[in-house]
Order: C-alpha cells, then sequence, then structure tokens
C-alpha cells in the first residue's frame, strides 16, 4: 500500500497528512476540527459566525475575538494534542475579519487560513505570532500579488491552497469561466508550483473536487504538496450541518448540483448550491423579501455608507440567515441553503471522521 507522504509547512512544528477545509456558517467547529486533527490532519475552524455557535455552546453572548479563542481551545482540548488547528477567515467579511484572527491567535491556534480576498495585510495583524499563514488563492496573479506585498514584512505564505472551481461555496471565478479547460485545478496548477518555487519553495495545497484517496494520490504524484478536502468531511457525524443538510447531501444527484448567480450570493461571487434547497427554491421565485438582521456582510461603500450588498437589488439572497438555518442555529424562520463541492453526489451514507480517515488514509 502507498503511504501518503506528510506535509511539512513552515510554523506548525509537526507534519500532517492534508487539511480539512473550513465551512461555515458553523459546519466545521471545534467538534470537527479537533476529531480530523486528532487524526493527524489539520482540522479548520470556519469563523463565519462563530459568535452564535459559541454562544449557543456556553450559554452566554461573547465578542468576535472571544468566540475564536474559544472555539480554537475547544478545538484543541478535543484534537488531544495530535495534528494541527487552524481558523478559516474570510478577508470580505471585514467586520470579524480581524477580531477573530486575534482571537485564535490567543486560543492556540496553529494556522491562520485566509481566502475570500486577497489577505494582503495578514503578517501585519498577526505580528511575530507563531502561527503558519496560508492563504487561498485561485490563481498564479493572486499569488504572485500575495508574495509580492509580503516582501515588505520579509515574510512569505508558510504554504498556500490553490482552490479550484469544483470546490463548493464561493467560487473566486467568473462564472462564464467555471466549467472553461483553463481554469479548471490541473491548468493552473503547474504555474502557481513555479512562483511558490521561486518565492521560497512553499508547499501548495490543492483543493476542490478531491473525492477519494486516489485522487490524493494523483495530485501528490502531480507535485502538488498536499490537498484539502470539505464536502466529504461536511457529510460526517461531527459535522456542524443539520440532519436536514447532511440527508440533501446523501439524496442528491449530481444534476442537483448548480451553481448560483441569480439569485446568487450578496458576496458577488458564484455559490455553489444544492438546487433543491429550501432557501434556494425560495429565492428563486423571490418568494420573501431579504432580512438582513445578522449583518455579517455589512461593508463601506465608496461613500463610506455601511450596508449590506443583498438590500441593493432582487438578484441576492440572504447568505447569513440561509447558511445559519443551514447549520440549525437561527432564531428565525428563514430556510436553508445548502453549499457543496461538485462532487457531492458520490456521497451515499453519512460517516464518522475515523472511518472517512481510516478510507482515505489506508
Amino acid at each position: 500500500m502507498i503511504l501518503l507522504p506528510k506535509i511539512a509547512i513552515r510554523g506548525l512544528g509537526r507534519e500532517i497528512i492534508f487539511i480539512q477545509g473550513g465551512m461555515g456558517a458553523g459546519i466545521s467547529l471545534a467538534p470537527l476540527a479537533g476529531a480530523v486533527a486528532r487524526r493527524g490532519g489539520v482540522g479548520t475552524v470556519s469563523f463565519v459566525a462563530l459568535d452564535r455557535f459559541v454562544e449557543r455552546r456556553i450559554g452566554h453572548k461573547v465578542s468576535h475575538h472571544e468566540a475564536a479563542e474559544l472555539e480554537i481551545q475547544e478545538a484543541r482540548r478535543i484534537s488531544c494534542g495530535n495534528g494541527a488547528i487552524a481558523i478559516n477567515c474570510m478577508v470580505l467579511i471585514e467586520r470579524t475579519y480581524i477580531p477573530s484572527i486575534e482571537g485564535a491567535i490567543d486560543g492556540g491556534v496553529n494556522a491562520i487560513i485566509a481566502g475570500a480576498g486577497l489577505p494582503m495585510t495578514l503578517p501585519e495583524i498577526v505580528d511575530n505570532a507563531p502561527v503558519s499563514l496560508i492563504p487561498i488563492i485561485s490563481s498564479g496573479r493572486a499569488l504572485e500579488l500575495i508574495c509580492r506585498r509580503w516582501s515588505r514584512y520579509e515574510k512569505i505564505p508558510d504554504a498556500a491552497i490553490l482552490e479550484g472551481p469544483l470546490a463548493g461555496g464561493h467560487l473566486a471565478f467568473r462564472a462564464e469561466d467555471i466549467f472553461k479547460q483553463e481554469f479548471q485545478l490541473e491548468a493552473i496548477f503547474e504555474r502557481v508550483k513555479i512562483i511558490a518555487q521561486k518565492n521560497g519553495n512553499f508547499p501548495i495545497i490543492v483543493a476542490g473536487g478531491i473525492y477519494t484517496r486516489e485522487d490524493i494520490i494523483w495530485w501528490i504524484n502531480a507535485g502538488a504538496d498536499g490537498v484539502q478536502m470539505g464536502t466529504r468531511f461536511a457529510a460526517t457525524h461531527e459535522s456542524g450541518a443539520s440532519k436536514e443538510f447532511k440527508n440533501a447531501i446523501v439524496a442528491c444527484c449530481s444534476e442537483d448540483i448548480e451553481i448560483a448567480t441569480n439569485p446568487g450570493s450578496p458576496a458577488g461571487l458564484p455559490f455553489r448550491v444544492i438546487r433543491t434547497s429550501p432557501g434556494y427554491q425560495q429565492a428563486l421565485i423571490h418568494g420573501r423579501k431579504i432580512l438582513c438582521d445578522k449583518q455579517y456582510l455589512l461593508n463601506k461603500d465608496k461613500s463610506g455608507r455601511l450596508g449590506c450588498p443583498a438590500l441593493d437589488g432582487n438578484d441576492a439572497f440572504c447568505i447569513c440567515n440561509a447558511l445559519l438555518s443551514a447549520a440549525d442555529c437561527n432564531n428565525v424562520s428563514e430556510l436553508p441553503i445548502f453549499t457543496v463541492g461538485a462532487n457531492a453526489a458520490r456521497v451515499d451514507r453519512i460517516l464518522f471522521v475515523d472511518e472517512l480517515m481510516d478510507e482515505l488514509i489506508g
């Protein structure tokens, strides 16, 4: 049997098998991240709406900083000191980005994974904290820009995650490019690997559409240093997805998975969903007025006014409520939207993390 090689990510202090993707809101919390780390992987906590999930767990309100700190501590407890714990932070969600990173560092996080925008100032935010910095990118150009900017801080990425168009959630590609051959993971990998080699030769970890142990081995043989996997871990007992969400993953077929654009995410990026998601079906017929009561996506416009992009027109759904409902953590009757990777239709049952790790590791 071929043994999976370990990934040596600078700053972790240990080698790891692969990375479990950060899935929000509430899909990858401490129970999932800790279970993956316990088996030698990087278990990733998603920072999206983390305050609400921690409040539900401990029974009182917390700040974004406290939420990240407490959830990382809980993941570390579950991991029994094995593997590594990361937090996935979205640059796009400005209000919680910095306090969540600072809280995670106080909680003892091993790595900061940052995407949904280019994390240009991440080295400045973490200062000299002993954490690995791992940007998520979808092109060689994005990695070049990050390396150039980070050179001002005399930093390079400790690793980078190259996410292709078969991933779940938000996709950093134009909708018309998602299925073009030149934008597939295999096509963009070589240039990204060359850029990493020219800037300190840090590991490149591929993500999007990776499903089996054989897929992992194929990518290792193709030159990748490791992989990140998301959807398969969403379909585990330890994930924070609702029972309805997990059942929808098992029940869906390939024709049920589509790219939502109109209606789409207020983030302005293509968003892969299960078409039968109740919230998405409602959005298709504009069946309910957008309710912006969570306000995680509030950003400043050109005039400096804070606002939610979902309220600017009728071509977006309320993603905050839709995702919170998909994790059974909403105090309003908003319907859920289920986001998955392109290979979700291959999932035929819900596994425990240990079962899935046994299958993937061998």
